[in-house]
Order: C-alpha cells, then structure tokens, then sequence
C-alpha cells in the first residue's frame, strides 16, 4: 500500500507542479498583423491603371471590348473615365447590385483594391 501511496504522491506532485507553469500571453499567442492598405497616394498611372489591366483588360481592353466585354473599354484614362463619371465603375466592383457584378464570375476583387479604387475617385479620378 504504502509503494501505490508514493506512486499516487510523485504522480500528483508532477502534475500539480506541471500546471503551474506561467507563459506570457504575448509569447504563446502570435497575433496576427494587420495589413495596412494605403490609400493617401493612388495615382492613375501607379495604382488604378495597373489594378484595371489586371483585372479587366481579358474583357475590356480596345483589342476585345467588342467581343466580351459589352463595348465597355477601360484600358484607357479616356474611356475609363466616362465608367468613373456615372459610377458604374465603383458600383460594379462593389457589386452591390446596381450594375452588373464585376468581375464578371471571378471573385470580387479585395477590400483593399476596392478602396483604392474608390481613394482615386473621390480625389478627383485624376488623370495622374
């Protein structure tokens, strides 16, 4: 008895000592960073020109807007700002139902890309 007694107290002390252990919250736990998406400077030239060849030029290039793309081209300030003008541009890729969602049956493009987008607009939809 007195052997399972000792066992039981070794036991007991191993966890009891073992759960005792303090680790700081900030060095178990890795928090995630969070992404900064800046809008302060949205250029044209530097962001939203290279954002819409990305994303919409297969459809709404000048070389086949006509084919798939509805007539609609954007590969160009001129012609992008006439989308930009009657808030079709910003309505379709917010999809919020306004305007048909682009784009079209590809996932919505990224908050970030959308602020963007929509920082440039609202400074003015310079041609920069």
């Amino acid at each position: 008895m007195k052997k399972y007694t000792s066992i039981f107290f070794c036991f007991a002390c191993i966890l009891f000592f073992g759960s005792c252990y303090y680790d700081k919250k900030d060095q178990i736990y890795i928090q995630p960073t969070a992404t900064v998406c800046d809008t302060t400077n949205v250029t044209y030239t530097a962001v939203v020109a290279p954002i819409i060849k990305t994303n919409c030029s297969m459809c709404h290039s000048s070389a086949v807007a006509n084919a798939s793309g509805a007539g609609i081209v954007l590969d160009n300030y001129t012609s992008l700002k006439v989308y930009v003008s009657n808030n079709s541009l910003l309505n379709s890729i917010l999809q919020n139902g306004t305007v048909p969602p682009m784009p079209l049956n590809a996932a919505k493009l990224d908050a970030c890309t959308i602020n963007k987008i929509a920082a440039w607009i609202h400074k003015g939809s310079l041609n920069n």
